[in-house]
């Protein structure tokens, strides 16, 4: 039987949320304080999905100037209806849900609107659109009354399209299958008739969950599917090569079949530096509900082909080469809390990107001269070649692995106080930076490369010959020490403390192992 590899979308995509039209599929996931924010993927057959561009790609859209990297745009959810796209998220600050934004168009590859705030509290809302025509809107909360029906509650209120705001009372739906465990992430689907919620439980780590409940009318009363959780890895072993599973959105096939989207992480040694991932499980429909993966009951590396798909071509294990050619960067590149196009980008003309260096440090919460990607294979290699033009001391620009502005390593050129050239790396743990290497450089233009695998990071500088100028630890990055809810973006950056200054960068390759 054909199959295809999981993750789907490898690298930091979580909370994943899916709709399909005719015979194409759209995705969105979670973006946090990256900007552009809430990335849209295409794809014809759920396995082979295409960036198509992002919700929030104006800053006035959405503000998130000063927010921790994992605050902002949390667990969006995408819906279709009579040729509209409609796009529900919520904005956190301090790790709360601070607005919940509605956005809309025409076009899932934008221009999407500017939003329309919803009279809501919580996070993680959904849209369900009934066989009548009319729209319910669904988010989690903090319950009223926690001791008698535990933490978390899914709530339910109508929503007027046409005016584009909530309407009507207001219905606690669920508390969840779980006692003690806060109920998040609620999806609705009708099925034969039967209206079935699907949530998460038990946090986004080791003990996350899917759950369910169902009811005879969409507003409840909702009873518990005794079969939950039905589907975690929280009862398998640290030799499971997939972790905290979760977050379920499902969709249909022209096929007939049903298949969910479920994020997930795969941990090394008990730590992860990749974020949370997109899987894709196959979903079977019984007269109890929905059956996730139901030949294994669990997310695998490997999983059959939905029916009347092809087999899919062999993962590229190529160089990936970006010479920044084009009038902008590719959607995969992103900055934090808002544009830097006016910081760094490409010279057509000349070619490579150009990065003048701000004032703005990495460790701060503003906008700094950084661009990146995620990183998607545990054993990879990233590079670029860079000049640091008429250097002066208190300027730098490189490479960057990037968990968060509290943790972050950096290779950067720059100059001492007499005007050595070298290349600094530096690694940043909790606003503390510290010096772990350096050496001289003589070209103009240097490749700064840092090789990833299960072990460690190792930076190196290739200036006619290659030199190491250290390593760190691969569990410095990780989720687990680092906190928060994103994985290690590759980038490229450049600070001065004037303000003043540029860099070049002829390109930047990405060089990934099969995992």
């Amino acid at each position: 039987m054909p199959t295809f590899s999981n993750p789907v979308l490898p690298g930091s995509r979580p909370d994943p949320s899916i709709c399909r039209v005719g015979a194409d599929y759209y995705l969105v996931t979670s973006a946090f304080a990256y900007f552009p924010g809430l990335p849209v993927h295409h794809s014809r057959d759920l396995v082979d999905w295409t960036p198509l561009g992002h919700v929030v790609d104006r800053p006035s859209q959405v503000s998130l100037t000063g927010l921790d990297v994992s605050d902002g745009l949390w667990a969006a959810t995408i819906r279709h209806h009579e040729g509209t796209f409609y796009v529900v998220v919520t904005l956190a600050r301090g790790r709360r849900g601070s607005t919940t934004h509605l956005f809309t168009a025409s076009d899932p590859a934008g221009p999407w609107s500017d939003p329309v705030a919803l009279d809501a509290e919580g996070i993680d809302p959904s849209l369900f659109f009934d066989d009548d025509g009319r729209c319910w809107f669904t988010a989690c909360r903090d319950a009223a009354e926690p001791e008698e029906t535990g933490p978390g509650e899914l709530w339910m209120r109508e929503l007027d399209l046409h005016r584009q705001e909530l309407t009507g009372p207001t219905y606690a739906l669920w508390y969840g299958a779980v006692r003690g465990a806060w109920v998040e992430a609620p999806h609705l689907y009708k099925r034969d008739g039967v209206y079935h919620l699907i949530a998460a439980e038990g946090g986004t780590e080791h003990h996350h969950a899917v759950t369910a409940a169902r009811a005879e009318s969409v507003t409840g009363p909702y009873t518990t599917d005794p079969r939950s959780p039905l589907l975690t890895h929280r009862h398998r072993g640290a030799a499971e090569p997939v972790h905290n599973v979760g977050h379920a959105d499902l969709v249909d096939t022209p096929a007939g079949e049903t298949w969910a989207v479920v994020l997930g992480t795969r941990p090394t040694d008990g730590t992860h530096t990749l974020g949370r991932e997109v899987f894709l499980v196959p979903v079977e429909w019984t007269d109890r509900g929905p059956v996730f993966a139901p030949e294994t009951g669990r997310v695998g590396l490997s999983e059959r082909l939905p029916a009347g798909v092809a087999a899919p071509p062999a993962p590229d294990g190529r160089p990936v080469r970006d010479d920044f050619a084009g009038p902008a960067l590719g959607p995969e590149w992103t900055g934090l809390r808002g544009p830097t196009d006016h910081l760094v980008f490409p010279l057509p003309g000349e070619g490579g990107l150009s990065i003048r260096l701000s004032p703005e440090p990495l460790s701060s919460t503003g906008t700094p001269a950084f661009v990146a990607r995620p990183q998607q294979h545990l054993r990879m290699r990233a590079a670029a070649l860079v000049r640091l033009t008429a250097p002066a001391p208190g300027q730098e620009a490189g490479l960057v692995v990037f968990q968060n502005e509290r943790r972050h390593a950096t290779l950067a050129l720059t100059v001492d106080g007499d005007g050595t050239r070298q290349a600094v790396l530096t690694a940043v743990d909790a606003g503390i930076s510290t010096r772990l290497g350096a050496v001289p450089v003589t070209g103009t233009e240097v490749v700064l490369a840092v090789d990833g695998d299960e072990a460690a990071y190792a930076f190196h500088v290739e200036d006619g010959a290659r030199s190491t100028v250290g390593s760190i630890e691969r569990p410095f990055f990780s989720t687990e020490r680092a906190g928060g809810f994103v994985g290690v973006h590759l980038g490229l950056y450049g600070t001065s403390g004037t303000g003043e200054g540029e860099a070049h960068v002829r390109w930047f390759e990405y060089v990934p192992d099969r995992d």
